[in-house]
């Protein structure tokens, strides 16, 4: 069971964040492996392969979430990634940001919204 937790969160962690959720994973190895394992398992092996939500709309979520708790802006940075990866296109995403403005402000969005042009712009968008 483990295994398969952690295999199908592996594919979606791949399909979703390719290269850069990779590195995060390698960035624990040697510091908190347990840590890398519990996200691979939990956050994509048992959240984001629940059905109910397609992989583009748990971008989106994730993307609304990191902003409003902000201060995340690397871990935002790699489902700006992510969005795009799994086919979000970039004027959604920035929808996705605009539509958090009055729900956490001006500053987190505007935070948000430099992370996403820094991301497009490496993106060639």
């Amino acid at each position: 069971m483990e295994e398969t937790r952690f295999q199908q969160g592996w594919e979606l962690l791949r399909q979703v964040d390719d290269a850069g959720g990779e590195a995060v994973i390698s960035s624990l190895a040697d510091i908190a492996p347990d840590l890398g394992r519990y996200i691979v398992e939990f956050a994509f092996g048992d959240i984001y392969a629940r059905e109910g939500l397609s992989l583009q709309e748990r971008e989106l979520v994730t993307i609304a979430s990191l902003l409003t708790a902000g201060g995340c802006e690397p871990q935002l940075r790699v489902h700006l990634n992510g969005a795009r990866n799994v086919g979000v296109p970039p004027e959604k995403i920035v929808e996705t940001l605009i539509h958090c403005v009055p729900y956490v402000g001006f500053p987190r969005v505007l935070n948000a919204v430099s992370a996403a042009k820094e991301v497009f712009a490496a993106r060639d968008l």
